[in-house]
């Protein structure tokens, strides 16, 4: 699958697809899925850790740590979108209600 074909709804039926042929649907519950989130975002963390600002913002420069820091990002993003398919959240949805109440919130001075 190239990237230009690429959705939220289609990386969803992918990962459901993914799961379903190893049988691992009993155990994508809400709770373990919140679990693995977690888990994942921070290994995420773990990589900025101790890190200046200075080198957080060029942590993409260096190959290795690109890689790692890719890897960790599509492990939040798959948990969180399993997450969002067993619960019946539509996550574009969600962001876009998200971002309109926080205008309200906060309004530009």
């Amino acid at each position: 699958m190239t990237e230009q074909h690429l959705d939220v709804a289609k990386l969803q039926r992918r990962l459901a697809e993914f799961a379903a042929a190893r049988n691992w649907q009993p155990f994508h519950t809400p709770k373990n899925l919140v679990a693995a989130l977690s888990v994942e975002a921070s290994e995420l963390v773990e990589i900025f850790q101790w890190l200046t600002p200075e080198e957080s913002a060029n942590v993409m420069e260096d190959p290795e740590t690109a890689h790692r820091v890719t890897d960790e990002i599509a492990d939040v993003l798959a948990y969180l979108l399993q997450l969002c398919e067993v619960l019946g959240v539509d996550p574009l949805a969600a962001l876009n209600a998200k971002i309109d109440r926080n205008e309200h919130r906060f309004p530009a001075p």
